[in-house]
């Protein structure tokens, strides 16, 4: 398993825009992928889960990565989430 713990630094939070971008760059790989906020967990390859954690701008979270392409998808979801300045 890899975890990441991140800032998010969207104005909005992980809401929508920046949520979408977040589902679509774990979608993509074959591993679970989980967000975590404030003691929750959700799959992050799901919208509407991502979404009901209602993760506002300046907080941490945590993106853990577990299954056979998880060094790969934990370097890469983080590589889009900061290039799309969704977090630091």
């Amino acid at each position: 398993m890899k975890e990441v713990s991140v800032f998010v630094i969207d104005p909005v939070g992980l809401h929508a825009r920046p949520a979408t971008v977040a589902v679509n760059a774990a979608s993509k790989f074959k591993c679970e992928v989980t967000v975590s906020f404030k003691g929750r967990s959700v799959n992050m390859k799901s919208i509407m889960g991502v979404m009901s954690l209602g993760i506002p701008t300046q907080s941490e979270v945590t993106i853990k990565c577990e299954g056979e392409d998880e060094d790969v998808a934990i370097a890469s979801i983080e590589e889009v989430l900061r290039t799309q300045k969704v977090i630091a």
